[in-house]
């Protein structure tokens, strides 16, 4: 078997780079959110239609939001990923979603299991265009779904996660 195909997998994972055996860890099915989430317990990471239509289990591979029930495990072999609980508590884009929900503010999260998908597609969006307009937030956000309807709200709240990015605040 060439040395290639036995290597370890690697993948950074919020910040710390973990190693998998392709036997024993992985199975050539396994998708990023089941090692995730079920393998490695972070929850916060939601998998719901399990089909990429969604949207809740959006993380952040090498800065780009990826849908991690539609990746293989395997393929994340060597690239960066960032989840929900990577996030620092006073990241912006956690601080807008939680003000944006606050009582006069409108609710950008009611039942929250969307939320961390948004999150994270927000963060990838204001890493690359940190001053978007309502309608580039729109279509960033188009392939997260809410079933509680909180679409304005969670746009408004991008748009202020925005304003702290600029002024200084974003990491």
């Amino acid at each position: 078997m060439p040395k290639k195909a036995c290597a370890p997998v690697r993948i950074k994972i919020n910040g710390r780079w973990q190693e998998f055996d392709r036997e024993r860890d992985l199975t050539p099915a396994m998708t990023l959110s089941y090692l995730l989430k079920e393998v490695l317990g972070l929850t916060g990471i939601k998998v719901s239609c399990d089909e990429g239509a969604c949207g809740a289990c959006t993380i952040i591979m090498d800065g780009k939001a990826v849908l991690s029930c539609m990746m293989l495990a395997l393929q994340a072999n060597g690239h960066e990923i960032l989840t929900i609980e990577g996030l620092a508590k006073d990241d912006p884009v956690v601080e807008a979603f939680a003000a944006q929900s606050e009582p006069g503010y409108g609710t950008a999260l009611q039942c929250g299991y969307c939320t961390p998908g948004f999150v994270m597609t927000a963060k990838a969006l204001l890493a690359d265009n940190p001053a978007p307009t309502l309608g580039e937030v729109k279509e960033a956000l188009s392939g997260n779904l809410c079933r509680c309807g909180c679409y304005a709200a969670i746009a408004q709240a991008v748009l202020h996660a925005a304003e702290k990015v600029r002024a200084g605040g974003g990491r």
